[in-house]
């Protein structure tokens, strides 16, 4: 008897239908002989169709890791979010976001779909692995966040809940306490950038219109609101720019001044911040 053909057509259709991957949904039909309720109750049997009835609701939970690599030059954050903290805390859900972590520093990929796109273990993707789990686990799992940062020195700050994650890249090497220091400071005070001139336009532009209509709530005339409004947004950049804030572990300093009285060259170069 000669073998069913199973167009592109045909299996993007079960895939809609079911939230299964391509490949599952191939071999479903293959196996089937074409017949799309056998291949759905296939799918089904296996847990794999269910993914498609969590694709409205949200993983919220999961956990978030940050690790560097051996010279401290390159560092990177996954994030492997669930539905749930009973599947978060689960040591295999911890040890399967640490391998997809592992995986991560070792290629440091560009994007996160090219983070997906690696093999996870042989014959099998990292997205892949993802989409399997949706259906072993029984709830909506997905790799919601990858970020990666290079510099000087890198360091990480890893929450003890693992919900929360911060890299830091210093200008110059061999600053691990400050880096350590600096790390926690962006975990605690989460800053919008390093420093004012990284804020993103669009921010500014937000900041000082709500400052003008303050302004203007309080009946200040009209020829002095913009004024106003950049006496607020200079607050703005002191509270939620990372040099410009107050260093917590000492308010009589910002965190340049302090880097600055560690080595008058020791600034940030830049961070990535993921929490759940």
């Amino acid at each position: 008897m000669s073998e069913v053909k199973i167009s592109t057509a045909d299996i993007q259709k079960l895939r809609e239908m079911t939230g299964a991957g391509m490949m599952d949904c191939k071999k479903a039909l293959v196996d089937a002989e074409g017949d799309f309720e056998g291949a759905i109750d296939a799918l089904r049997k296996k847990g794999i169709a269910k993914a498609a009835k969590r694709e409205d609701r949200e993983a919220k939970e999961g956990v978030v890791i940050a690790q560097v690599n051996a010279g401290q030059t390159q560092g990177i954050i996954v994030a492997l979010q669930c539905e749930t903290d009973f599947v978060a805390r689960n040591d295999g859900f911890i040890a399967l976001t640490q391998k997809m972590a592992d995986i991560a520093l070792a290629n440091f990929p560009a994007s996160l779909d090219g983070l997906l796109d690696l093999p996870f273990e042989s014959g099998v993707t990292i997205r892949e692995k993802v989409g399997e789990q949706n259906g072993v686990i029984g709830e909506k799992i997905e790799l919601g966040r990858y970020e990666r940062l290079e510099g000087a020195q890198v360091l990480t700050y890893n929450h003890s809940n693992n919900k929360r994650s911060v890299l830091v890249a210093l200008s110059l090497a061999g600053q691990e306490e400050a880096g350590r220091n600096v790390a926690m400071q962006i975990a605690a005070m989460n800053p919008v950038s390093v420093s004012k001139d990284d804020v993103d336009p669009k921010i500014v532009e937000k900041e000082i219109e709500i400052g003008k209509e303050l302004a203007r709530n309080e009946g200040k005339p009209d020829d002095m609101l913009e004024k106003i409004a950049m006496g607020r947004l200079n607050k703005f950049f002191q509270e939620n720019t990372l040099l410009s804030q107050k260093f917590v572990k000492n308010n009589e300093q910002t965190v340049q001044q302090y880097l600055q009285s560690l080595n008058k060259d020791l600034t940030v170069t830049g961070f990535r911040h993921v929490a759940l």
